[in-house]
């Protein structure tokens, strides 16, 4: 109907291409949705994903996700552990993860462990950025700062004895 070949032509076959096989995903990620927290949700406690979180809220504890984009009303006070981090609002607490992003909107108040650390044109930073080949790994479990043990008494302080003459 399409075609003006006649019946006794006979097609021959052409070389096939070699077959690529389909690229698996990095993650999972890809496959699902966001978890979005809206503007009207306030988290007291841990977040943990393992896809990609987009916060409009506000989140009082720790977010830990692959993908973290966080919203320009939104607000997190606690740590940040992300692949991915895009930081449009406030973050208060320390941001571990291998790429971060701060938007001209944001402002940060801590300090950034990263791989890769962009920073837009009107950005509010206060706190210490270091690099970092593995951010995720470096001891993940710590807090910002050792508790300090006690030093032992040193003999500028001790008692001072009766002086007599």
């Amino acid at each position: 109907m399409f075609s003006s070949k006649s019946k006794d032509t006979v097609a021959t076959p052409q070389p096939m291409a070699p077959q690529v096989p389909a690229a698996a995903p990095k993650r999972a990620r890809a496959l699902s949705a966001p978890s979005i927290i809206s503007a009207d949700m306030v988290i007291n406690g841990t977040i943990n994903s393992t896809g990609d979180i987009q916060v409009d809220g506000r989140v009082e504890g720790d977010v830990r996700s692959v993908g973290l984009v966080i919203g320009e009303k939104a607000e997190i006070h606690g740590e940040v552990y992300a692949e991915d981090v895009t930081v449009r609002g406030k973050v208060v607490g320390r941001i571990r993860a291998r790429k971060v992003l701060l938007a001209a909107t944001s402002h940060v108040e801590g300090d950034i462990l990263h791989e890769a650390f962009a920073v837009e044109s009107g950005a509010f930073f206060e706190g210490n950025c270091r690099h970092s080949d593995n951010p995720l790994g470096e001891g993940v479990g710590e807090t910002a700062q050792k508790p300090r043990t006690p030093a032992a008494p040193s003999a500028l302080f001790a008692p001072l004895s009766p002086v007599t003459n």
